[in-house]
């Protein structure tokens, strides 16, 4: 497997909060990456209510190749097509992106993530939405279509060495790799099951670290030392070499922001994730097990 890599610079880390982007709001670019696993509108729920000036950010469109069943259910969208998707959206290749959605950045941290490995200036809100329209200043929203001048982007190859196969993951998990599953714990386990999966489980040898254990209750990033201390019992030190999946490469990329928060830097994701690797059926899959961290 890869030996450790350095990051480029982003002049961004990975999350900032409210009162940054409130400071630097005429310098970057918003994004609104909502999206719902229940099959609600994200667009809908833009247009009813977003930070202003944002720009909204389809997640199976825009930073998804379609559905397949080799590839899963948002496979990697191919270069070419993902300059082109931002630039009809007004981001260019030099604009700092500033991206949130409603549900903690699990799937706002898709666009950060891929964003930052092209070396982009990119960050996730912390708290997102609610941290805008939260007391005690209670910010208000914009509501209705937001129609960008559109840019030309660059197209740039997604670098190789940040992203795994199946194959790969799976002698990732034979160590001495750590295999991280960002899913909540039932789905892990496979106690819970989702139509959209052909068999339920994970990939044998992989630690559950569910992504939504990284926020507080309130929706914020946790403090470092927790994380840190949560990342050490999955096995995750500085030096580590760390796969991210999920269901289909999407939330894993909030564990991967997270990650690199601590300084863990040799990370890589497994685009494809459950929904390609249920989907083969020469793939092993394990069940339960679930201790979430």
């Amino acid at each position: 497997m890869s030996s450790p890599t350095s990051l480029p610079p982003p002049q961004l880390p990975p999350v900032v909060g409210v009162d940054w982007l409130v400071e630097h709001r005429d310098a970057v670019v918003l994004a609104d990456v909502r999206w719902y696993l229940d099959g609600r509108s994200g667009y809908e729920a833009f247009l009813a209510g977003h930070l202003p000036g944002a720009v909204w950010v389809d997640v199976d469109t825009d930073l998804s190749a379609p559905p397949d069943p080799r590839a899963g259910r948002h496979p990697l969208p191919e270069p070419a097509a993902f300059a082109r998707a931002l630039g009809a959206l007004g981001v260019s290749a030099a604009a700092t992106v500033v991206a949130y959605d409603d549900a903690g950045g699990g799937y706002a941290a898709r666009l950060v993530w891929l964003l930052r490995i092209l070396g982009q200036s990119a960050a996730l809100l912390d708290g997102g939405l609610a941290a805008w329209t939260g007391a005690p200043r209670s910010r208000p929203l914009a509501t209705g279509p937001v129609r960008p001048v559109a840019v030309d982007r660059p197209v740039l190859d997604w670098p190789a060495e940040r992203f795994r196969t199946a194959d790969q993951v799976e002698q990732a998990a034979a160590g001495p790799a750590v295999v991280l599953d960002a899913r909540a714990p039932g789905r892990f386990s496979g106690a819970e099951i989702l139509p959209s999966d052909i068999r339920s489980g994970h990939v044998p040898g992989a630690r559950n670290a569910a992504w939504a254990a990284n926020l507080t209750a309130a929706g914020g990033f946790a403090p470092a030392a927790q994380l840190r201390e949560r990342y050490q019992e999955l096995g995750v030190d500085q030096e580590s070499e760390v796969v991210v999946y999920c269901g289909s490469g999407v939330t894993a990329c909030h564990d991967l922001l997270t990650l690199e928060l601590l300084g863990v830097t040799n990370t890589a994701l497994y685009p494809g994730s459950w929904s390609a690797w249920s989907a083969d059926s020469s793939r092993e899959v394990a069940t339960g097990g679930a201790v979430a961290r």
